[in-house]
């Protein structure tokens, strides 16, 4: 493992009726006027949202509502929020939503209290902001684990960038099994996904050796397919929806990646096909997975091979390295296919009229793949995809 240092701040609470038996004692730590940001709406349909705010007035709170975050959160709704935060003199952000929502609120709440621009002070000057309003999330929809970290994917639709920014952490997250059985079957399997999306880029980053990091995160991967099979035969076992918010939570609050420089190049190209498209994120990770690795299995296939031993459960007899290498790429896209997931972009509407080759060129290359990419590498990749 490579030299590191590990912080984290998130205080953490799960499990049914997690938030109405503990957001009342948190709220005594913050003062009168609290934002309550949200998506489009299905928490008040699903009577969540009347719920959180009669817990925040009953504990003396002022509540400001911001809501309409989109799936892709732009910048200019984060400036809104932001905008709104200094008008009201927001002492608390509650993020109650998704990804999209609690990814929004990081930067709301760093934006809210610098005097620039926050994409420039990041992208231009090499800043880093550090003062927030304080901010707490109600996980509503899991899969990003975005609670669990301060980084957010903000879609700058001016600069048609989709792109990390850096904001807050979390001080509180709850996560609440029972506010997650109101997510659409579609919702919950996407999100698992890019779970283990995230544990799969995590795994495949540097070194490439066996380390405790990443025996727990084959661990973690096991059991996010495990449950989203056993969530596909019945979308109501409780028990595997509480498993694959946990395996949200770990794939993103650091522990996987601690030592390891990550790879995360399919959720780079899928930021910018995002950008473009505003495409649901965990199926267009679905659909690039696969072809992705067949491009690049060869180059490593000693690593490509152990997973496929260690998490597909796949046997090494009668087949050289690179055999089983690839069975374990093919073992992944069965799965895809298995569990409901798109497989081509035009099972998404997605067309060959897309901007295939402008996504190419403004997608980031990471240093933690195991193949350096090009532009057009990456361009034949999309196409591949159609």
């Amino acid at each position: 493992m490579n030299t590191f240092t590990y912080f984290y701040p998130v205080k953490t609470f799960f499990g049914e009726g997690a938030a109405r038996s503990n957001l009342p004692d948190l709220l005594a730590k913050y003062g009168q006027n609290v934002m309550l940001a949200y998506g489009g709406g299905s928490v008040k349909r699903a009577g969540i949202f009347d719920e959180i705010k009669t817990i925040l007035e009953a504990a003396g709170k002022t509540v400001t509502e911001f809501g309409g975050i989109m799936p892709n959160p732009t910048y200019a709704k984060v400036q809104e929020g932001a905008a709104l935060a200094r008008e009201k003199n927001i002492e608390l952000i509650i993020a109650l939503g998704g990804g999209s929502v609690i990814d929004a609120c990081k930067i709301i709440s760093a934006q809210a209290k610098l005097h620039e621009d926050i994409w420039k002070f990041e992208y231009d000057s090499g800043g880093q902001p550090t003062d927030f309003i304080p901010i707490g999330a109600v996980v509503t929809a899991f899969g990003t684990g975005a609670e669990q970290n301060n980084g957010a994917v903000i879609t700058n639709t001016d600069k048609m960038l989709k792109a990390p920014l850096w904001g807050a952490f979390y001080d509180f997250a709850i996560l609440d099994t029972g506010y997650t059985m109101t997510m659409p079957q579609k919702q919950v399997i996407s999100g698992a996904f890019d779970s283990l999306s995230h544990c799969m880029e995590t795994y495949l980053g540097t070194p490439r050796s066996e380390n405790l990091s990443d025996e727990i995160n084959e661990a973690v991967m096991r059991n996010i397919i495990k449950n989203i099979r056993r969530t596909v035969t019945d979308p109501q076992d409780r028990f595997a929806r509480s498993e694959l918010i946990w395996a949200a939570a770990m794939a993103e609050n650091g522990i996987l990646k601690i030592g390891k420089v990550t790879d995360f190049q399919c959720h780079m190209i899928e930021h910018q096909l995002g950008a473009y498209t505003d495409c649901n994120h965990g199926q267009g990770l679905a659909v690039l997975h696969s072809v992705l690795y067949r491009h690049i299995y060869k180059e490593d296939t000693a690593r490509f091979a152990h997973m496929a031993q260690t998490v597909w459960g796949l046997s090494a007899e009668g087949k050289t390295e690179e055999e089983l290498a690839i069975a374990g790429v093919e073992a992944l896209a069965e799965f895809i296919k298995e569990i409901g997931l798109p497989t081509k972009f035009s099972e998404m509407g997605i067309g060959a009229d897309t901007d295939f080759r402008a996504i190419a060129d403004s997608t980031v290359i990471t240093k933690g793949c195991c193949k350096r990419l090009t532009a057009d590498e990456i361009f034949e990749i999309l196409q591949e995809c159609l």
